[in-house]
């Protein structure tokens, strides 16, 4: 029996996979997905994991997807809608909480009630935190260039790349430089003095990387979080209506309506090289689908050192490959909860449960975390970032229940002993007695618990490692190096095999400018 022929052959329904689908077949490609799992989204999917109980299992929070993909796909025609969350509450050990509200003075009375003089420096970090993420973010939608080599394609990229740094100001380029290479906590420490306040805003450099706020590099990660925007409301971030499984499907219903094929339940087992160029792939199935090009969305280890034989890629590509840092640090804990969790801090239901919950009351708290993580060990007293996905849509959990949503760190993949029953569940424990300490109630309101490390974030989405960004937000793993030197511009050593997941440029969130662009670098060598 002949194989079935394509245009492109896309590996993996992750939103990047889906995206660059959805474009290729926009150009009157056609255009075929396959996934290993039986449902869409890989590391952006919404499943049921109790009756009536929704969970956005890995990821929870959209903030980074690109608008011009909102736009060319249609997405919301397509079903997606983002919900906002309007605040961030930090509970406090003595009782006390910090709040950053929807109202912008709201939240500059609260800081000053804390500390007038973090309430003068807040609008002016916001500003130059603004003004430094605006600046960059151009290069979000870049395909970067290799500076060693003296191609016209190339050399037009670093002319490009050029006038976008003399547009910049003296100061902005100072500005960025410094925060590539400081620590979210020297940054913090430079503008304010109160610890919970700190201790939240550090929370987003050490996300999904295996560092702590006084790691040098965090200061980029936080400002790679600060990019987002929500219908032109910049850094504002919002939950999708069905989860971020609901992203995915809105990008699916996209693809389906562009004429792409989608077949669930087809794990790749290897990309098929015929003459030195990829020629198709082969299923554990045994089936074989031929097409002119193929592109891999699954994370950098699986994508080159799986689906190929090392012998079609050369040496310093796959050292390069098996160098690149992929250990996850995160872990997620889903509670199906009968009630509300009341928080001693804010008594009664109120708008602290239709926003995140940050429990972070300082740096150290968080470096502490990680001290842990560093000696092979989940955190003990870990850093939660949590919301309740079923007070901002009602569909999430069955009537007067709800689901709460913990994303937790640390809880490092290579963990002392490994990972086994007891393990996960003593990690979960340590998540739930830290919600405890500040809402007592939590522990009576649990009727279904999801425990969810890295390893199990390997076996269940398919990454190596557990990574939800595919590879750490380090400075030696990003624009011109990211997933490999040379190969940064989604084109891969084998002829016809392309690469447009979130370990390359620009890096991991829900951000979908990597399948975008590979797309449009798959379109530029067919012409």
């Amino acid at each position: 029996m002949s194989a079935q022929q394509y245009d492109a052959i896309v590996i993996g329904a992750g939103h990047n996979g889906l995206i660059a689908a959805a474009y290729l077949a926009r150009a009157g490609k056609k255009v075929i997905v396959l996934e290993r799992n039986p449902y869409i989204g890989g590391a952006t999917s919404t499943r049921e994991i109790f009756p009536g109980y929704r969970f956005t299992e890995f990821s929870y929070v959209v903030s980074l997807l690109r608008p011009e993909i909102i736009r060319d796909l249609e997405l919301p025609r397509h079903g997606l809608k983002i919900l906002p969350l309007p605040s961030t509450v930090t509970p406090m050990d003595n009782g006390d909480y910090l709040a950053a509200w929807e109202d912008h003075d709201l939240t500059r009375r609260e800081i000053y009630r804390h500390s007038p003089r973090d309430a003068e420096a807040t609008d002016e970090y916001s500003r130059v935190m603004a003004r430094a993420a605006k600046a960059i973010k151009p290069i979000l939608g870049v395909v970067p260039p290799d500076p060693s080599s003296l191609s016209w394609r190339d050399l037009a990229r670093l002319l490009q790349l050029g006038r976008f740094g003399a547009s910049l100001s003296e100061q902005e380029r100072y500005r960025i430089a410094k925060l590539m290479m400081q620590s979210a906590g020297d940054l913090l420490d430079e503008w304010f003095e109160f610890d919970p306040l700190k201790g939240t805003k550090s929370a987003s450099g050490i996300i999904g990387t295996f560092l702590g706020p006084r790691s040098p590099g965090t200061a980029y990660v936080l400002l790679h979080h600060y990019m987002g925007e929500i219908d032109g409301a910049f850094r504002a971030w919002g939950f999708a209506k069905g989860g971020t499984g609901g992203i995915a499907q809105a990008i699916a219903n996209s693809a389906k309506a562009l004429g792409v094929e989608l077949r669930l339940s087809a794990p790749v087992e290897k990309v098929i090289v015929t003459g030195g160029r990829a020629t198709g792939v082969a299923l554990a199935n045994g089936d074989e689908l031929k097409a002119k090009v193929v592109m891999s969305a699954a994370d950098p280890k699986r994508s080159f050192l799986q689906f190929l034989d090392p012998q079609h890629l050369p040496d310093d590509f796959l050292a390069a490959i098996r160098n690149f840092r992929v250990r996850g640090s995160s872990g997620k804990v889903n509670l199906a909860l009968s009630e509300l969790p009341q928080f001693t801090c804010l008594p009664g239901e109120g708008p602290l449960h239709r926003g995140a919950i940050s429990f972070s009351p300082s740096i150290d708290y968080i470096e502490r975390a990680y001290d842990d993580a560093k000696y092979g060990r989940f955190s003990e007293r870990p850093y939660i970032d949590a919301i309740i996905p079923s007070m901002i849509d009602r569909d999430m959990a069955p009537p007067g229940h709800h689901v709460m949503s913990c994303f937790v760190q640390y809880a490092p993949y290579d963990i002392e002993g490994g990972w086994d029953d007891a393990r996960r569940e003593a990690f979960g424990e340590a998540v739930i007695s830290t919600i405890e300490r500040h809402a007592p109630n939590i522990r009576r309101a649990i009727v279904g618990k999801q425990v969810i490390t890295p390893k199990d974030i390997e076996q269940m989405a398919g990454i190596t490692g557990g990574n939800i960004f595919h590879g750490e937000l380090l400075l030696h793993q990003l624009f011109f190096l990211r997933p490999a030197p040379q190969w940064a511009d989604f084109r891969t050593p084998v002829p016809g095999y392309y690469y447009g997941a979130s370990g390359a440029h620009p890096g991991g969130g829900i951000m979908g400018a990597n399948g975008r662009l590979a797309a449009l670098e798959v379109l530029k060598d067919w012409r």
